[in-house]
């Protein structure tokens, strides 16, 4: 071959075969010790040892050739904004070293988790409901307001409104990707991802230029879960990926709390099942903060002051509302106001910032 190639190189080739996950790799280094050791090694060998399928070693074989390519591609990481963190380095993060299947390598735009603080990951439904949305966004600014570092997977729903209240309080947020560190999905969050890395990091264990593939993303889990020190769920269905991440985090030896939801709504009905299986409730921010021992104020009741500071009419049109939307006709009957009047004060309440609309005509209490 006749350049010299360092154990990062073997190491990163070794990450681009297809075939190989975290735990195949891991056995290949627990057998071989080094990568260079597992390079050298023929791929008909490893499978009559039964550490790869005949497969596999066929894959492994073809890469053999491509370990300069990669080694370049590893040498070119920073100019693109990258870096590709070890197992061997001290900055892996502390957390995922002692969970099953851990990758050996991370890609990761910005930075990963200070092992030093407290991280919470805020996961749930892609379809939430605006509630849910609602809930996840203001768990994620004050968690962060509280210094703590917030876990999600940059999806849509839950996870993008949990990133985004931990940036609208310039806080500390990490992406988990179930692609490519340099593919942006979904595309609608391309303001997040260009975000994230400036107040956190966006982290991969997957190859450069990898999609998002369905198979992905439980992989994608059970690093969300590994790197937090808590699991909040927002919304999940009975059967979701959240309560995929749940399950993980329980193996992981980590703490899962649930936002509670009524029982009639399909979106609540996996948070409802965690809490009768005995996961935290979370009723509001304190809910966390004392699993971490930090004190702050209850955030999720709305200051009276702000109450207070409402003419008397819009007391009474806002009194009417609750966290669930309701419709323009309940608001004329319990406010007992006429329909124009009544329109003319939510919209002045929605200029203020205490009503939002999430479709045409209804209303909901903003949190």
């Amino acid at each position: 071959m006749g350049e010299p190639f360092a154990e990062r190189d073997y190491l990163y080739w070794l990450c681009q075969i297809p075939p190989l996950g975290a735990v195949t790799i891991q056995a290949l280094l627990d057998r071989y010790q080094t990568s260079e050791a597992v390079y050298h090694i023929e791929g008909s060998r490893l499978a009559e040892e039964r550490l790869i399928s005949r497969k596999a070693a066929e894959c492994f074989d073809r890469m053999k050739p491509l370990l300069g390519k990669t080694a370049a591609e590893l040498a070119g990481l920073p100019l693109r904004g990258i870096r590709f963190v070890t197992i061997l380095d001290q900055e892996y993060p502390e957390r995922l070293k002692h969970i099953y299947g851990k990758p050996v390598g991370l890609y990761v735009k910005g930075r990963v988790p200070d092992d030093s603080r407290p991280s919470a990951a805020i996961i749930g439904a892609r379809a939430a409901s605006d509630y849910g949305i609602q809930i996840a966004r203001m768990l994620g600014a004050s968690l962060s307001r509280a210094g703590v570092q917030i876990i999600s997977g940059m999806a849509l729903g839950a996870d993008g409104a949990g990133h985004e209240g931990a940036l609208m309080e310039e806080g500390d947020t990490y992406a988990v990707l179930g692609s490519g560190v340099d593919v942006c999905y979904p595309r609608t969050h391309l303001n997040m991802y260009l975000e994230i890395p400036v107040r956190g990091g966006l982290i991969s264990e997957f190859p450069l230029g990898s999609g998002a593939l369905k198979a992905h993303f439980p992989m994608r889990n059970r690093l969300i879960s590994g790197l937090s020190d808590v699991i909040i769920v927002v919304e999940a269905r009975e059967k979701s990926g959240s309560l995929i991440t749940a399950e993980l985090a329980l193996e992981q030896g980590r703490e899962v709390m649930a936002v509670p939801g009524m029982v009639t709504s399909e979106l609540s009905r996996g948070c409802n099942q965690l809490i009768r299986q005995g996961a935290g409730i979370v009723t509001s921010p304190d809910d966390i903060l004392e699993y971490f021992q930090i004190k702050q104020e209850k955030m999720l009741r709305l200051p009276k002051k702000n109450e207070n500071a409402l003419a008397k009419k819009e007391k009474i049109v806002y009194s009417c509302l609750d966290l669930q939307p309701r419709f323009i006709d309940q608001v004329v009957e319990e406010s007992g106001l006429p329909l124009g009047e009544c329109m003319t004060i939510l919209l002045e309440l929605e200029l203020k910032g205490y009503v939002m609309q999430p479709t045409g005509h209804y209303y909901v209490k903003k949190i």
